[in-house]
């Protein structure tokens, strides 16, 4: 098993009787909630998080049917926060198309994120499982958690490597977590397996979301489907700038400073040069190597099999993105 395709290819079966019950669960008498989630639904994602699930349940033997239902889950949690994060950033453009709020309006978006998540929570009572509703419910308070860290932290240079992982541990990776500890809820596993594979999921969340910030700054607009800097221009402080900050001093510490306080990021190309002088993103796929490391060794419990390579390859996979 080399690439994504193949890991799709694995677990076809199950993605498409996931899709099956995530069509029927989106549908709702009310055209406009129709019309807004299927737009988001169908926008192009990867769905990582509820592959992550299905992967995790059948990498612990696994036998029954759950894990799909639960899977959409974990999907309609992860639209409903994009809906509401778009309204919140002012996006006018996702995944190289436009945003929900920017074709139907901020009020729309906000109460569809609200129906999605009221779904999602239906659903999840359906197992009949005290612990998969725990794991749930924490995931989904963190997210909320991490979205309002993010927002203290907006235009403020001073942000530290540690603040920034508490954010995207809460607003990233603690559904990463969920996803996976579900799984081997769901087999019955040991405390021992589910921890491994939160663990898994926690740093395979870091890496994720830190290569998305690089990402940011070092990519083609046309492949990560948003203008470069795009987090600049929200404010937003992550770790390539950081970094920076940390390793600059003189005018172009200034520059980057300015930049985030007033959340410019018209003088990008000036900033990316900054960026690249102090090796900002080399640091930062430093980073995230480790984290995927991390993600990757906490797999030596669980027993060998295509599910175990197949969750191997996307640690490796996470730091070859580039959208």
């Amino acid at each position: 098993m080399q690439n994504f395709s193949e890991i799709q290819t694995l677990m076809k079966s199950d993605l498409e009787m996931m899709d099956g019950i995530l069509t029927k669960r989106l549908d709702s008498n009310v055209d406009l909630i129709n019309q807004m989630s299927q737009y988001i639904i169908n926008s192009g994602g990867k769905r990582i998080r509820p592959l992550l699930l299905l992967l995790c349940a059948r990498a612990t033997n696994y036998n029954g049917s759950d894990h799909y239902s639960m899977a959409v889950v974990i999907e309609l949690i992860h639209t409903a926060t994009l809906l509401h994060d778009d309204v919140v950033d002012a996006s006018s453009t996702r995944r190289g198309q436009e945003t929900s709020n920017e074709i139907w309006g901020n009020a729309p978006s906000v109460l569809v994120g609200d129906f999605l998540y009221s779904r999602a929570f239906e659903i999840m009572v359906e197992p009949n499982s005290m612990q998969i509703m725990k794991v749930l419910s924490k995931a989904t308070n963190q997210i909320s958690e991490g979205e309002v860290l993010q927002l203290l932290n907006i235009k403020n240079a001073k942000v530290s490597q540690s603040e920034y992982f508490e954010v995207i541990e809460e607003k990233t990776a603690c559904l990463f977590k969920a996803a996976c500890e579900i799984g081997g809820i769901l087999a019955k596993s040991d405390i021992k397996t589910i921890s491994a594979l939160g663990i898994y999921g926690l740093h395979l969340g870091n890496a994720f979301q830190i290569i998305d910030d690089t990402l940011d700054y070092e990519s083609d607009s046309s492949i990560i489907g948003k203008e470069i800097g795009h987090d600049l221009s929200e404010g937003k402080v992550t770790l390539p700038m950081i970094y920076a900050l940390e390793t600059t001093s003189g005018n172009d510490k200034k520059i980057l400073i300015n930049a985030i306080t007033n959340a410019d990021s018209s003088n990008i190309d000036s900033i990316v040069d900054i960026l690249l002088s102090v090796k900002a993103f080399e640091y930062s796929r430093k980073i995230a190597r480790e984290q995927s490391l991390k993600a990757l060794d906490s797999l030596n419990t669980i027993p060998e099999s295509d599910y175990r390579s197949a969750l191997k390859l996307l640690c490796e996979l996470s730091l070859q993105r580039q959208s």
